[in-house]
């Protein structure tokens, strides 16, 4: 479920054939305890509207919770834009030499950060966070190095930027691995597939009937696509897009 997840248009495919099954098996059902369901229509209708409603409920909840997830991501990729051009301006309060080297890294780092946010093959991803990891090492050492050498207040301010810059990349990536937990995708699916299938127990055999089959498996696919969508942030079609970063890069090399 978990791998599903991470690719929602598969998730789309899945989920409606699984669901549209499960809603058929229950209108076989049906047909074979017609008798019995007749007799205890009332606590069936119980049944069916409580689980209905239970698992509007979940998806609601489910959705806002992948909302709530990407907004933290477009807020932290804010943040480490403002971090790192924050240390490139404040890397003027170092020795003419020193600031050079750390604007140098500052723009190979930046350059790394936007093709964390764009980079969708594994390999790829292996390679740029071994080179951001790199980098960090090396931006730390040329503002330690000369902070070292000088410790005044007005060092320590360069420090304490690149310290932010370090720290903004951790949250990002902290955001990026906080994704909606496989037990919860469990959860809704298992309930979906009970609700669907009361939808075929109590549907009347009839050609309208069988027609509206696909209706709520059609709708729930579609919400559970726009959850996985919201919710992945490297491989769904509505992403964080490292606009922020972005800009800041012309601003640095033109400086």
């Amino acid at each position: 479920m978990s791998s599903l997840a991470h690719h929602p248009v598969l998730l789309l495919a899945v989920s409606v054939p699984v669901l549209w099954l499960s809603t058929w098996i229950g209108a076989v059902l049906s047909r074979r305890l017609r008798t019995e369901l007749e007799s205890a229509h009332d606590d069936f209708t119980v049944v069916q509207g409580a689980t209905l409603t239970l698992l509007a409920l979940i998806v609601g909840f489910t959705f806002s919770m992948a909302v709530t997830r990407y907004d933290q991501r477009k807020n932290y990729e804010e943040a480490e834009a403002n971090a790192i051009g924050t240390e490139f301006v404040r890397a003027d309060l170092l020795p003419p030499a020193d600031a050079a080297k750390v604007r140098a890294l500052l723009l190979q780092y930046l350059g790394q950060r936007i093709l964390y946010y764009t980079a969708q093959d594994p390999h790829e991803l292996e390679q740029v966070d071994s080179r951001t990891a790199t980098l960090q090492k090396e931006l730390w050492s040329a503002v330690v190095a000369p902070g070292l050498a000088q410790p005044t207040v007005v060092s320590a301010l360069a420090v304490a930027g690149m310290n932010d810059v370090l720290n903004s990349q951790g949250y990002t990536t902290a955001a990026w691995l906080n994704q909606i937990p496989e037990g919860a995708w469990r959860m809704m699916v298992v309930i979906a597939v009970c609700s669907t299938l009361l939808i075929g127990v109590g549907a009347r055999d009839t050609r309208v009937g069988r027609g509206l089959f696909v209706v709520l498996p059609a709708i729930l696919s579609i919400a559970f696509f726009l959850i996985a969508d919201i919710d992945s942030p490297r491989y769904g079609v509505i992403r964080v897009v490292p606009q922020n970063l972005e800009l800041l890069l012309p601003w640095m090399t033109g400086r």
